[in-house]
């Protein structure tokens, strides 16, 4: 049985300045590419045998300079939607919501762009990919390139956790891979933010 690997897509502008973004389409800087690039050789060693990508630029270009093939775009792997916060630094919002936690306090509606997702609705999303992940395993790796909170998420589902428990990893880095196996008939988080 193949292992889920877990990729978060390179740097953009608003991950290096902390900023949210959800599902505005911010492309991977300079940096971005290259940590992208990077990662090919690894990934070719895996091999995936299916790959999905979040449907925004950033991911679906990481994937590329990942040098992953047959990418097949997936909605359900897109960010966290982040309402009113969409743009903002954690700073920024705490200026006005003094002691907030996204895992506690989750975000507050936005425009019709952004009406803002509950945690609920971002778990039921990588509920729905890992459902449809789980029998592809036995073909081998699958990959998923996505973004660090969504990759969270995905990852305390896949331990069968639940979502709130997302705050106690750590953010995966820029243009990281995750991965996740099964041992004994249970599931296992085997590496976390691989460069």
């Amino acid at each position: 049985m193949g292992e889920l690997i877990v990729i978060r897509h390179g740097q953009t502008e608003w991950s290096l300045s902390g900023r949210h973004a959800g599902r505005t389409d911010v492309p991977l800087t300079d940096a971005g590419e290259a940590a992208a690039r990077a990662l090919a050789p690894r990934l070719a060693r895996h091999r995936p045998a299916h790959v999905f990508s979040s449907p925004l630029s950033r991911a679906m270009r990481t994937a590329e300079l990942g040098g992953l093939t047959g990418v097949k775009p997936d909605p359900d792997l897109l960010e966290w939607d982040y309402g009113g916060y969409e743009g903002l630094t954690a700073e920024q919002i705490r200026a006005s919501r003094p002691g907030w936690d996204l895992w506690r306090d989750g975000v507050v509606p936005g425009d019709a762009d952004h009406p803002g997702e509950e945690l609920a609705q971002v778990a039921a999303r990588t509920d729905a990919v890992l459902d449809r992940i789980r029998p592809l395993l036995s073909d081998g790796d699958v990959a998923v390139v996505a973004h660090g909170h969504l990759a969270r998420v995905l990852t305390v589902r896949w331990l069968g956790l639940d979502a709130s428990a997302s705050r106690l990893l750590g953010h995966p880095h820029p243009g990281t891979l995750g991965f996740l196996a099964i041992e004994d008939g249970q599931p296992f988080l085997s590496a976390w933010n691989v460069p």
